[in-house]
Parts: C-alpha cells; sequence; structure tokens
C-alpha cells in the first residue's frame, strides 16, 4: 500500500548505548508501520542503518540521531553525527584486512547515497525506492 504523504521518524541516538541494535529495531518498526518490512529489500534497509550508524561511531565522533522518512517514492535513512568531515570511500578494499567495506555496501544497497554538511556536524544518507519495498518485491 502506498503511502499518501510524507512520513518521519526521528531516533535520538548521542550518547545512548547500543545504539546501532537501538536503530535496526525502531528501523524495522518503522518499516513495518509503514507497510514495509517483510521482504528482502527491508533486510537491506537494516543492513544500509546498521553501516550508517557503525561508520559513525567509528569515523564520525559518533551517531546523534536517525531519522527515516518515508514517501510514495522513496524511503530516506539519515544518520546525523558530531563531525563535518566527509566520508571517503576506499577505492579497493583488500580481502583479509577489516575495514573499508562500510561505503561500498552503502553504494551497492541503496539507490543513491551522499552526505551533506551542516554547522558542526554532517549526514550521510541512503535512499532506497519504495517500489522495492513493497510486498512482493523483492531486490
Amino acid at each position: 500500500m502506498p503511502l499518501r504523504r510524507q512520513q518521519r521518524h526521528r531516533l535520538a541516538l548521542a550518547g545512548v548505548p547500543g545504539h546501532v541494535a537501538k536503530g535496526r529495531r525502531f528501523t524495522r518498526q518503522a518499516l513495518q508501520d509503514w507497510g514495509w518490512g517483510s521482504n528482502e529489500t527491508s533486510e537491506d534497509a537494516l543492513l544500509l542503518v546498521s553501516e550508517l550508524l557503525t561508520n559513525a561511531s567509528l569515523h564520525a565522533d559518533g551517531c546523534h540521531e536517525l531519522v527515516l522518512t518515508a514517501t510514495e517514492t522513496t524511503l530516506l535513512i539519515e544518520v546525523h553525527d558530531g563531525t563535518s568531515v566527509l566520508p571517503v570511500r576506499h577505492p579497493a578494499p583488500q580481502r583479509g584486512i577489516p575495514g573499508g567495506r562500510g561505503l561500498h555496501i552503502v553504494q551497492r544497497l541503496s539507490d543513491r547515497w551522499g552526505t551533506h554538511a551542516y554547522g558542526a556536524g554532517k549526514a550521510v544518507w541512503a535512499e532506497i525506492e519504495a517500489s522495492r519495498l513493497e510486498d512482493g518485491m523483492t531486490a
């Protein structure tokens, strides 16, 4: 069932222990609320949230907020953090060496992704087309 208007859910995460698990639970519930919780692409959305939250924790002075915005055409996932330094995607992560894969995963699973800096922070975002999230559709 397509959404008739934009809906936004926000989760404050600054200083919250276990923020990746909380972000995943929050996202799973939002997807179910919007009728998007039961296909492979909804699992991709959860992985995107995990990657974005983990990257903010490891490389950007922590996560401040997770914002999910659903429209008739897209799901927008935004993770706000505490540094305006934009992320750099490693050109070629090496096998057997940890790290350097997060933004490759984000690029692969999302339809679009990017960043925008503001003040002393930034948001790293990823979008998934709503048609991929509707029941009966798979990635």
